[in-house]
């Protein structure tokens, strides 16, 4: 069972395998009490809707407004594998997060089995590889950014047409949508259902995460970025074990252990 704490909308959903573990409040991390009020005085990036019957939550980065960076671990090499170790890490400097999620396939301990690239230093390559599982079901792809300017491209259309490293980039899979496309691979309401996150970047250029609240099949979701928030290409991000961090809603999501994290800052 997972719990997630939302101030304006508290939901209490089932989840599927490898979720646990209770919410933690804003409270135990970040900034203290003084600036708490003033946090919560700030409008929330992140808002609860529902699509074909399932609750989710969308959040929003604005490059007019926001940065996005890739975090993994922390200044000795030892992956955070959680929003609240992360976060507590952060101290003071929580104040500036918007919002944070975790992004791309892992290993056991934690480190990404594709492409992954952290404050412009690439520590793993591009993967084109075969295998099984949501990882390789191609195409697969890579969501990246440098300053204000963010995109989605499978892991081919990256390997060919993006010379320059930017300073962040995760690779995922499967892809959601692709040129305005459902994946393939990917059937209208499938039998899989999971909690499930993802990203998708639309024409003005903003990224759009969602998380699901409840269980939601991969073409339910393709579906949302496509028709709902129209964006041509959007990845897939992680299953059971997606987490979402608010800090103006006080959310901060337990659970099984995670790998690369995507940070979502404001601008000064």
């Amino acid at each position: 069972m997972r719990t997630i704490a939302l101030i304006a909308l508290p939901l209490a959903l089932a989840a599927c395998e490898m979720q646990g573990g209770d919410p933690v409040t804003r409270t135990e991390i970040g900034p203290k009490s003084e600036e708490r009020v003033q946090l919560r005085r700030q409008a929330s990036a992140c808002e609860v809707t529902v699509f074909e019957g399932v609750p989710l939550t969308h959040c929003i980065a604005d490059p007019a407004k926001h940065t996005i960076s890739a975090v993994l671990a922390d200044p000795q090499g030892t992956p955070y594998r959680s929003l609240k170790t992360y976060g507590a890490a952060l101290g003071q400097q929580a104040s500036v997060v918007a919002f944070a999620t975790n992004v791309g396939m892992f290993d056991a301990e934690g480190q990404p089995i594709g492409y992954y690239v952290e404050r412009g230093e690439r520590l793993k390559e591009l993967s084109r590889e075969d295998g099984s599982g949501n990882f390789y079901l191609k195409p697969n792809g890579v969501f990246y950014g440098t300053g204000g300017k963010w995109e989605i491209r499978t892991a081919d259309d990256f390997f060919s047409n993006v010379g320059d490293r930017p300073q962040f980039g995760t690779q995922s899979g499967p892809m959601l949508v692709i040129g305005g496309e459902l994946h393939p691979e990917v059937q209208d309401d499938g039998p899989s259902r999971t909690i499930r996150n993802g990203v998708g970047v639309d024409a003005e250029g903003k990224a759009h995460f969602v998380i699901s609240e409840a269980p939601i099949s991969f073409g339910q979701l393709a579906r949302y970025f496509r028709d709902e928030l129209k964006t041509p290409n959007a990845l897939y991000l992680d299953g059971s074990v997606s987490a979402l961090w608010d800090p103006v809603t006080e959310r901060l999501d337990e659970g099984p252990s995670i790998g690369p994290m995507l940070v979502v800052t404001r601008k000064e």
